[in-house]
């Protein structure tokens, strides 16, 4: 074996010991300093809190940490471990794929505090934010969106570049979050249009700012292995189990807590039907495609989001499941292809598919559900709570909420495509220390590997249970070590 330069190619561009360092050394004492200044406990979390439960006729119980935590310990499951080794079915990009999960998310999750606190709960009196367990599965649902955005760039970018994409990927969540849940006042409890619809058109347009034209010298590492895809099924299975709690999490106590995680459920079973169905029949000889079923078998969550906590019916949600099963499939056997071809648009994983094209169409569904809702179904109060009819808002008819809700859509594929190209354009600056094109997809770049056995042990086929059967046949060979 030659030389680990000679075998990987040129390792000059992935130099990062001094910016990686800088980065998050600067960053982490940045966000010290911020949270010193901003954050502060809510009135739940707060020692206070006996004389606000006494003041208020609560009990400890109604505490909201009994009602979100769980959820909460869900959805921290799936950013971390489900989408951590989702992304690791490169066969030469495990460590990456797990390991910059966990820095994009451990890095974004503190920003997004601050940023979603200034948005949403900043005290303009004492210039204080104030945060709670609700608090913290909203800074996940942030991080998705850069993890998202990751999934286009995996294997071809840089750990700082992805410091950078996860610093703007938070800052124009918090901002265009901010325009359809508060100005526009849609709903979107599970974030199709926020999180999924966003976070996949701003991984898109970055990765096609960055287009690799000689992207094939690497084309031996661009694929994965039988291990490889057996880790990152490990991370479909978080992913599918814990969706339910990802789209329920942060929806009112009660009804709307239920439904949303009954109507993800039924969808996800939906989208593994027809997913495994369309993947075996794409294939001459009907065998299935791991890819498929790693992905397209989530769609159906990504798509239920923003109708997960509206009246949209157990048969309503199989339908979702079911068409964004055979839409998902569809899209990595045909329009992954297309875009690499003729839009110069290189997806790694897919994220098209998975949460781009589910999240606008989920943000679509959604506005139509809502244009239809009427009193009958819902009753007064539970239009009321549903889409939060207060306020200024209280005299908004459905068929205008319908309009919002498509018109929030909008708002995120502008956010993702415009933030993106942007941050596209700044991270073609060659100060990033990312790979050359023939040294993408390999841990090597940037991580220490241990060692790999230049020598392999003979079995002993007399101990292999499924050898027994041959030992007629391998004692009257005359094979042996020593001829090996």
């Amino acid at each position: 074996m030659g030389s680990c330069c000679e075998r990987m190619g040129p390792q000059k561009n992935t130099y990062v010991r001094v910016s990686l360092p800088a980065v998050c050394f600067v960053w982490q004492i940045a966000m010290i300093i911020l949270f010193g200044v901003f954050i502060r406990y809510d009135e739940e979390s707060s020692a206070t809190w006996p004389e606000y439960r006494d003041k208020k006729n609560l009990t400890d119980i109604e505490n909201d940490f009994y009602f979100r935590y769980p959820s909460f310990q869900d959805v921290h499951v799936m950013i971390f471990v489900g989408f951590g080794f989702l992304m690791t079915f490169l066969k030469r990009y495990c460590y990456g794929g797990a390991g910059f999960t966990f820095l994009i998310a451990s890095f974004g999750l503190q920003w997004a505090l601050l940023m979603q606190g200034w948005f949403h709960s900043l005290d303009l009196t004492t210039g204080k934010i104030s945060i709670g367990v609700e608090s913290l599965i909203n800074a996940d649902f942030c991080c998705a969106g850069s993890l998202i955005a990751f999934g286009a760039l995996l294997g071809k970018v840089s750990p700082v570049q992805l410091m950078v994409v996860t610093l703007f990927g938070v800052t124009l969540f918090a901002v265009e979050e901010y325009i359809i849940l508060d100005l526009l006042h849609c709903r979107d409890a599970g974030g199709s249009m926020v999180i999924h619809c966003f976070g996949g058109y701003y991984g898109l347009a970055i990765s096609w700012v960055l287009y690799r034209p000689n992207l094939h010298q690497s084309k031996r590492l661009h694929g994965s292995s039988y291990h490889s895809d057996l880790f990152a099924m490990i991370g479909t299975l978080f992913l599918w189990m814990f969706w339910p709690s990802f789209n329920s999490a942060i929806t009112d106590h009660g009804d709307g807590q239920h439904r949303a995680a009954i109507n993800t459920y039924i969808a996800l079973a939906s989208s593994v039907l027809t997913s495994f169905a369309i993947s075996s029949m794409a294939q001459k000889k009907g065998k299935l495609d791991m890819v498929h079923v790693q992905n397209a078998t989530l769609a159906g969550a990504v798509a239920m989001g923003t109708a997960a906590e509206f009246m949209i019916t157990p048969y309503g949600s199989l339908i979702v499941g079911f068409c964004m099963g055979i839409i998902s499939v569809f899209g990595y056997l045909f329009i992954t292809p297309f875009f690499e071809k003729y839009l110069k648009l290189q997806d790694t994983c897919g994220i098209h598919n998975l949460h781009a094209l589910p999240g606008m169409l989920g943000g679509f569904i959604g506005a139509i559900v809502a244009a239809a809702a009427t009193e009958e179904v819902y009753s007064e109060q539970g239009l009321i709570n549903v889409f939060d009819k207060t306020g200024v808002y209280a005299d908004r008819d459905q068929g205008t909420q319908g309009g919002f809700q498509a018109a929030g859509t909008c708002v995120s594929i502008a956010f993702g495509l415009v933030g993106g190209a942007l941050v596209g354009l700044i991270l073609k600056f060659p100060i990033w220390g990312d790979p050359a094109d023939d040294n993408c997809f390999d841990d090597e770049a940037y991580w220490e590997l241990p060692e790999e056995d230049e020598e392999t042990i003979p079995p002993v086929l007399e101990y292999n249970n499924h050898m027994i059967q041959k030992g007629q046949d391998i004692t009257e060979s005359s094979f042996s070590v020593e001829q090996s």
